[in-house]
């Protein structure tokens, strides 16, 4: 194991590295990434810290590459985004900083540093937003506290009135999350699998229902019984593809806890191996299958589908080389399409190419006359009508792609 000195809270920020890899935070985490500083020049560069080429995805280059663009319900904004300790005593399979891993470099800071240390930054206009993590070193509810002391200290002491986003700990106590939920504007709870013989099979040392899934549910009984609080809404993530979880097992329990949990969202991070882990021979998960996945999650969350409505094949995972939506409209539209001067709301929606806004515009245009081609869609804001033309009717005719050539 690899101990750091004593060094200043931003030289510490930086030895933590990039821990962005498996921490997405914002609204369109497909692209966030790593940032410079608004000034094109990070505040400050340490020394290189030396590790080996294994490692080489975790190791901050400058202060800079612990920045990340993360787009928040008030826009976008350049974030820090690190963590209290890299030191942590559970051994979760996939994870860099999981404990015995000696190629981790452990660096640890307090609540007083990290938060004079992002002022500093937040000072200087180098970011406009936290995103806070920990390891695990003396149990959660100690891990939790001295998470919440951070986002105390940076309220309180130094006045932030801007964005933080708090990770909760697993086994994390209910009058905590409470706090942390008064403190940031987003927690996340990682469920990381969707079932408890997965994750089992993922973090040994974690127990599904009484440290992770209990943590949501509970952030939902707290707001509903501080109906007048400004709480912080609720997010979660898995790791897609390690342990043999199917896209049907991810998409039910999302489902569930978007309608028990209010959650904001659900993140899916493809599983990518790390060396000297237990799954280091694991192959990677394909990115496109998150990417299906966030966008069949989307259908259940924006859309009003249903779980059981989804294109699940025989293994219960979902086509990779088409989108979910259209998987469905090629099985079920072809001998059914969708009248678009006649279709309510819900029926649109199950067009391909037809979003909420598209589909809001067109209900407001055909009240003041006919839709007849796809350039009146376009000029309704659907940047592209020919996909959902194969699926649609215009005053009761099928809609023509291409023109004639005589």
């Amino acid at each position: 194991m690899l101990i750091q000195s004593a060094a200043d809270p931003l030289t510490k920020i930086t030895q933590m590295g990039d821990v962005t890899l498996y921490e997405p935070a914002g609204d369109q985490p497909s692209t966030e990434g790593v940032k410079a500083a608004p000034n094109k020049q990070a505040a400050w560069t340490p020394a290189p810290l030396g590790k080996s080429s294994s490692d080489a995805p975790f190791q901050a280059r400058s202060l800079a590459d612990c920045i990340s663009n993360v787009s928040t319900p008030s826009g976008a904004k350049p974030m820090l985004k690190t963590m209290l300790t890299t030191a942590c005593e559970r051994n979760c399979y996939y994870c860099p900083f999981r404990a015995g891993r000696s190629r981790t470099t452990r660096v640890t800071i307090s609540p007083d540093e990290l938060a004079a240390a992002f002022d500093t930054l937040q000072r200087a206009k180098q970011v406009d937003g936290l995103f806070l993590s920990s390891g695990i070193i003396k149990g959660s509810v100690t891990t939790q506290d001295k998470l919440i002391d951070a986002a105390t200290i940076l309220r309180k002491r130094y006045g932030y009135r801007g964005y933080i986003h708090l990770k909760i700990m697993p086994g994390a106590e209910y009058d905590q999350i409470h706090q942390a939920m008064q403190l940031a504007d987003r927690i996340s709870v990682n469920l990381e699998a969707p079932t408890d013989a997965r994750l089992s099979a993922l973090a040994p040392k974690k127990e599904f229902h009484r440290e992770l899934l209990q943590m949501l549910l509970w952030a939902e009984d707290i707001r509903r019984k501080h109906p007048g609080q400004r709480l912080a809404r609720s997010v979660t993530q898995f790791v897609v593809g390690a342990v043999g979880d199917t896209d049907l097992e991810l998409l039910g329990l999302s489902d569930h806890l978007y309608a028990q949990a209010s959650l904001t969202r659900v993140y899916y991070s493809a599983f990518s191996p790390v060396g000297q882990t237990p799954l280091e021979t694991t192959a990677p998960t394909d990115p496109l299958r998150t990417h299906r996945l966030y966008q069949a999650s989307f259908l259940l969350r924006d859309y009003g589908w249903n779980v059981e409505e989804l294109p699940f094949q025989g293994d219960g995972n979902m086509r990779l080389e088409v989108d979910p939506k259209r998987a469905w409209a090629e099985e079920h539209l072809p001998h059914a399409p969708v009248e678009i001067m006649t279709a309510d709301r819900a029926a649109l929606l199950r067009v391909p190419g037809i979003g909420v806004s598209g589909a809001e515009a067109i209900l407001t245009a055909r009240e003041k006359g006919a839709i007849r081609d796809l350039s009146a869609l376009r000029k309704l804001g659907i940047r592209a009508p020919e996909q959902a033309a194969p699926f649609i009717l215009l005053g009761g005719r099928r809609v023509e792609t291409q023109g004639r050539l005589f």
